[in-house]
């Protein structure tokens, strides 16, 4: 018989065997996955989607095994990229990006959240274009490099080209003032989004010279659907200059191209049919045995089930009857209930927009009251005390004639005459002839050109398109927006130049305001500084448009508005 201390011995080696086990089997599984991952990355780079597809998901479901978080978030960011490659295969890669939105914000990875921001609006780009483009923009704010926010430039030029060409004509610009050349693919990528905006205007020449800059760029990726992109643009832009021979050259590489997608996602849809129709012949060999069985032990008591099953169905129906009516009466009790929660919702909603619209007045109205005392205090002011002085001379000068008064009732005059125009001054400068129903356009022209008449500061009006009358309290709105706007620069910009490009393009409404002075941080600017910017953006939100401000220190401000045109 053996003794304690030796069987005490045996059961730790034992348990040491079995963690050793457990723990080359993990090793075993965490190796396999890698494996199976590095395959993959291979034939992915040779163009053979298929089988990085196959090793992809196979390093997936072991990660997933061993709950290797990290590695899952990279399997789904591959196979997100891979299927959205692929000719109609998008619709299995947003599962992916899904997963792996969720790690980054569950990690707080900056990287990885960025990177989910730009996939996102690549998967909404042709699906929903205002989501595409919020997601640019959450890139744009989310991110301090240079390159990302070129891309995001890159990718919103495009989105607006045929909707907004002002807007992707400013987007273009920012993406060709950041844009990192070492990087050939977001380069090739540049090129072919700016000869597409060439092309929407028709400039098929230009548009070609873009083209041949991109086509002189070996992307390091995605080289299937780049190059397939490339030769269809080229194909596009040579038929719309009537060159047909270029244009079939290029359609014919556009084809080889195309069918090897169409190939890849072929092979993929068919490998899983073949798994389905595999698990569907084990299902149906089980339930076949499965039946055999039932159908052996359900002979003998037959007629009893089929009595007890009657007397059971008949109670269960009673049962199930009495429930259906009280379940409909209590539905529409609830439907009633809702209905009143909504529409006191409606208004208590449609009371805070009229308070919302009250206070804004109310605001605005203050803040020209303060801005008219201003002007009277600073501009009448001084006038009118030194022409109190005048009159006192005058009253003295009847009795001791100690100064000329002829010159006296000359700059006398001249005063009460400066004073009249500096009241008229103000007078239009509050009305800016949007009042005397003049028009929006002619009121921003006039307002610029008075202030450009000053030297300090010279704007320039741009307008495109806003050949039509807007309702006049849209009008006096957007004016009060400019002038508003306008001060702010004069007061705090430093600027020696501004300009104010207004267009109506597609019932959207756009202006741009810039200047050269030497702008700001909109994230440190508060309304309390007498900006006013909140104030901007949230009558702006009233309208239901976009308020967006771009500003780099030393290098002046930009601020784009859009504005639905009922």
């Amino acid at each position: 018989m053996q003794n304690p201390s030796t069987i005490k011995i045996k059961i730790l080696q034992i348990i040491f065997f079995l963690i050793c086990s457990f723990a080359y089997a993990q090793k075993s599984e965490l190796d396999s996955a890698y494996d199976y991952f590095q395959k993959a990355s291979a034939f992915d780079e040779e163009n053979k989607h298929f089988e990085a597809y196959k090793n992809y998901t196979k390093s997936l479901t072991i990660y997933k095994k061993i709950d290797a978080l990290d590695s899952i978030a990279k399997c789904n960011l591959e196979l997100f990229s891979l299927l959205q490659s692929q000719n109609n295969l998008n619709y299995e890669a947003k599962p992916f990006l899904d997963e792996y939105y969720q790690y980054a914000l569950q990690k707080k990875d900056s990287l990885k959240t960025l990177t989910s921001y730009f996939r996102y609006a690549e998967y909404y780009f042709d699906r929903n274009p205002k989501l595409a483009s919020e997601f640019y923009h959450k890139a744009i704010k989310y991110t301090h490099k240079q390159s990302s926010k070129a891309i995001a430039y890159a990718n919103l030029a495009l989105l607006f080209t045929e909707t907004q060409p002002d807007s992707a004509s400013f987007y273009f610009k920012k993406n060709l003032e950041l844009i990192d050349t070492n990087n050939r693919n977001a380069l090739f990528g540049s090129y072919i989004n700016y000869a597409n905006f060439f092309q929407k205007q028709g400039n098929y020449n230009e548009a070609i010279v873009q083209l041949k800059k991109a086509e002189a760029i070996e992307p390091t990726s995605f080289k299937l659907k780049f190059l397939k992109i490339l030769y269809k643009d080229f194909a596009d832009c040579y038929s719309g200059l009537g060159d047909y021979k270029n244009a079939y050259h290029y359609f014919e590489k556009y084809q080889i191209y195309n069918d090897s997608l169409n190939f890849t996602a072929q092979n993929i849809a068919i490998s899983d049919l073949d798994v389905k129709y595999q698990t569907a012949e084990k299902e149906k060999k089980i339930l076949e045995v499965e039946t055999k069985n039932k159908e052996v032990e359900t002979k003998n008591s037959e007629q009893k089930k089929l009595i007890i099953g009657g007397i059971i169905f008949l109670f269960l129906i009673v049962i199930i009857s009495f429930l259906i009516i009280l379940n409909i009466r209590k539905k529409e009790l609830v439907a009633e209930q809702e209905k009143e929660i909504e529409r006191q919702k409606n208004l208590t909603l449609l009371k805070e927009q009229e308070l919302g619209i009250i206070n804004a007045m109310i605001e605005g109205q203050e803040k020209e009251r303060k801005h008219i005392a201003e002007d009277l205090h600073d501009n009448i002011g001084s006038v009118l005390a030194t022409l109190k002085l005048h009159f006192e001379n005058l009253k003295l000068n009847r009795e001791k004639k100690e100064f000329d008064q002829e010159k006296l009732y000359e700059k006398t005059e001249n005063l009460i005459d400066e004073t009249y125009k500096k009241v008229r001054n103000i007078a239009h400068a509050k009305n800016a002839g949007v009042i005397a129903n003049v028009g929006l356009l002619h009121a921003i022209e006039l307002m610029a050109s008075k202030i450009s008449d000053a030297d300090k500061i010279q704007i320039e009006v741009v307008h495109f398109g806003l050949d039509k009358r807007l309702e006049n309290r849209l009008e006096i709105t957007i004016f009060r927006i400019v002038q508003e706007l306008i001060t702010n620069i004069m007061k705090h910009a430093e600027a020696s130049n501004a300009t104010i490009n207004i267009s109506l393009y597609d019932n959207v409404l756009n202006l741009i305001i810039e200047d050269n002075g030497k702008g700001f941080d909109p994230k440190k600017i508060k309304s309390t500084q007498g900006m006013g910017l909140d104030s901007i953006e949230k009558r702006i939100e009233n309208l239901g448009g976009t308020f967006d401000i771009d500003s780099t220190n030393q290098k002046g401000a930009t601020i784009i508005i859009n504005i639905p045109i009922e």
